[in-house]
């Protein structure tokens, strides 16, 4: 059994504010006081992993030496069949743009128009199945370590539609709905995502009982 997270206070391992909303608001009924890493000043450190658990592990552990707390890292993305699993861990890569002044641009919809460019090379018949990974990296100062991977199936959709969500949200259609994330209220894709279906699995061990 991995250690146990206390209440108290975390580190999330992120600066990307919509998934620390999602973060926190899961993390809202355990007792656990919430610090971005964006707020605390620490750097970014470079994702040279190659899975998604590679990657969230680098920013847990980063984060963790750095702050001297527990930390809490995701690393998550799109995967599409028909592209090979592309983009995968290289999910925000495609949405890399001009740099602005503060840091990197990202430009989510030239990334979703990359995907669905891609698609269309492959003429109508191509199949839209994908999904959205994300592990969840949980690291404490002294380089102990927990991970906990979901998933969530879907298909894509064209053009994007949805003014919630982030990131490639706006084209993907979850199984068994007719909405795309971004047309979801946030409770409602907190209830199906692949985030909440990692952090399922992390409340069993760390919070159950």
């Amino acid at each position: 059994m991995s250690r146990k997270l206390l209440p108290g206070k975390l580190v999330i391992a992120t600066h990307n504010t919509g998934k620390l909303r999602e973060i926190q608001a899961l993390l809202a009924p355990y007792g656990m006081e919430c610090l971005s890493a964006g707020e605390l000043g620490l750097p970014e450190p470079a994702e040279t992993g190659t899975t998604f658990v590679e990657n969230a592990l680098i920013k847990a552990h980063a984060a963790a030496k750095a702050a001297n707390l527990p930390a809490l890292a995701d690393d998550s993305g799109l995967s599409v069949a028909a592209l090979g699993g592309a983009p995968g861990v290289y999910t925000a890569d495609w949405a890399e743009a001009a740099p602005f002044e503060g840091g990197p641009g990202r430009d989510w919809y030239m990334a979703m128009g990359k995907v669905e460019g891609k698609l269309a090379e492959q003429g109508p018949a191509a199949p839209r199945d994908c999904w959205f990974s994300c592990v969840l990296a949980i690291a404490w100062p002294d380089g102990a370590e927990a991970t906990y991977e979901g998933r969530a199936n879907g298909t894509l959709t064209w053009p994007p539609r949805g003014t919630m969500g982030f990131g490639y949200d706006p084209v993907f259609v979850p199984v068994g709905d007719t909405r795309t994330f971004a047309e979801l209220d946030p409770e409602e894709k907190h209830a199906i995502s692949h985030r909440a279906d990692a952090f399922a699995k992390l409340v069993a061990e760390q919070f159950a009982g």
